[in-house]
């Protein structure tokens, strides 16, 4: 089985089962993804992208900062030296994304599962702290 079979088949299956709160999300410019439930916001989408070496995977998770930018970046950075295959990463714009890779070579099912189970524990431990930290005032949290 290839890389790409064994990642449509891991993650079918997490479609297909009805108590996985996971759906498929399309496919957008080359890519592929399933939407996740969470506890600290609605869902997570999870896009796949296969290549020859990797296997490499993205997650949305915040805007530029209105507040605060450098705190929050040192969080990410403090957060990122704790995870582990998934870390946080800042495109042009300074929005944030969760990503990483996988090695295609000897993938098995458990490495898939293993970086989409990091983006889900990465949401849920990130997600809060930094939203406030960079979208409230100093002295206003909610």
């Amino acid at each position: 089985m290839t890389p790409a079979e064994l990642l449509r088949t891991v993650t079918q299956a997490w479609v297909d089962d009805a108590a996985s709160d996971v759906v498929w999300a399309g496919a957008h410019e080359g890519r592929w993804g399933i939407r996740m439930a969470q506890q600290t916001r609605d869902f997570t989408t999870v896009w796949f992208d296969v290549g020859e070496i990797t296997i490499g995977f993205e997650a949305y998770l915040l805007p530029p900062p209105r507040f605060n930018r450098e705190g929050m970046f040192e969080q990410c950075l403090k957060r990122n030296h704790r995870s582990w295959p998934a870390y946080i990463a800042a495109d042009d714009k300074g929005e944030l994304y969760i990503r990483g890779r996988i090695p295609v070579a000897n993938i098995v099912a458990d490495d898939i599962e293993t970086a989409v189970g990091a983006v889900y524990q990465l949401v849920e431990l990130a997600f809060k702290p930094l939203l406030q930290l960079g979208y409230l005032p100093a002295g206003n949290s909610r």
